[in-house]
């Protein structure tokens, strides 16, 4: 069935086929049309699960991790400072393994206050030990909610779906949404081996000492390099069955490429535009979208990337004294392979300013002319 969605909305639809048991939720604007469209799902009767309204977000996911660790299947939606304000919890649902999947509709920091696209909300919880994945189109997330709540209970990791505020929580576009009964194939009912059962005590979270807590953490980083592989897995078994798949990765036309452009999210759609027009007049330009980013693909990177002459990253956040942080983890990935590749960080689209292809072209001008970055970090369309 094809229906023509906005983002918020595709995030519900995968929601409902992914028959989740509890949501817990606090509104924060772009995200809150997901709640709202959950509620009105419930409400119909068409979901059967739990929706808890709490009164803030670090309640929401204290929500979440109590649903979890019961045994049911978790999600939750949030934004910009919502997200902020989980913090504290995120590291525990990480360290309690529980396999809760939440959508974060990218949104900018404040202050000052701005309700508009960049990636500074999740790339902030970047080391909080969930799983990140960045989405480009509506049809891309209602598919990516799906194989988050697989990839999550086979690793036992928490997953963030990634969205960009407005440019696709709020766009609509047509949305095929896969038949029941091919999901509940796809994605089996979820049966945890421990969870909280008054039947069955066990102890969970408790305190431990270095005796324990290192071998702990050893096993999340472990679990973060196996979910690599399983994600791949479990996208080729998705687009076995459903037609549709995106990898961790995604070459567009990197084969024979002098310029691999690095792009993530709603930027690769126009990047793909401006890549088509100029391999039209015979420039050799490709691009390497980043869908995952926690865990980072290191070896997909280097694979896409290491026969390129040059490299620019397009990031649409920043590491205050650093720089974009798609750049980093490229540049980290790239350096011991020996090639030394020169990679140009730009930062563009902050705030939600628009990244048109007319700036994409600039960023490949600029690229084509240096030899190497004349500085770490290129700012991109300042009006200073």
């Amino acid at each position: 069935m094809k229906k023509v969605l906005m983002g918020n909305h595709a995030v519900a639809y995968g929601v409902l086929l992914a028959k989740v048991e509890v949501i817990s939720a606090y509104p924060i604007t772009p995200q809150t049309t997901i709640v709202e469209k959950l509620s009105d799902l419930c409400a119909k009767g068409k979901l059967n699960a739990r929706l808890i309204d709490v009164e803030s977000e670090h309640s929401a996911m204290a929500g979440c991790i109590g649903a979890s660790a019961a045994g049911v299947r978790t999600f939750t939606a949030t934004s910009s400072q919502g997200l902020a304000l989980m913090h504290e919890l995120l590291h525990w649902a990480a360290g309690a393994r529980l396999p809760i999947v939440m959508a974060n509709v990218n949104r900018a920091m404040g202050p000052p206050w701005n309700i508009w696209t960049d990636q500074n909300d999740s790339l902030s919880q970047r080391d909080t030990g969930w799983m990140q994945f960045y989405c480009e189109s509506n049809q891309e997330v209602l598919d990516t909610m799906i194989q988050a709540f697989k990839i999550s209970e086979r690793v036992l990791l928490p997953s963030m779906i990634l969205l960009d505020g407005f440019f696709l929580s709020h766009t609509s576009e047509p949305v095929d949404i896969p038949d029941q009964e091919k999901v509940d194939s796809y994605l089996p009912e979820y049966k945890p081996t421990y969870k909280l059962d008054v039947k069955f005590p066990l102890s969970f979270g408790n305190l431990t000492d270095e005796n324990y807590y290192y071998e702990l953490r050893y096993k999340m980083q472990e679990a973060m390099e196996k979910a690599k592989n399983i994600a791949k897995e479990v996208d080729a078994e998705f687009l076995s069955t459903f037609g549709r798949g995106y990898g961790v990765v995604e070459s567009y036309k990197c084969d024979n490429a002098d310029l691999i452009l690095v792009t993530s999210g709603t930027i690769s759609s126009t990047t793909r535009v401006v890549i088509d027009k100029l391999r039209d007049k015979g420039k050799k330009i490709g691009m390497l979208k980043i869908k995952m980013f926690r865990p980072f693909p290191i070896e997909d990177v280097r694979m896409a990337l290491e026969n390129a002459k040059k490299v620019a990253v397009i990031d649409r956040n920043i590491s205050f004294g650093n720089g974009g942080i798609f750049s980093q983890e490229v540049k980290s990935a790239m350096y011991n392979i020996g090639n030394h590749i020169p990679i140009f960080g730009y930062i563009a689209g902050l705030g939600g300013r628009d990244v048109t292809p007319m700036v994409i072209e600039d960023i490949i001008d600029f690229t084509m002319k240096h030899d190497r970055p004349k500085d770490d970090i290129h700012w991109v369309g300042l009006k200073i």
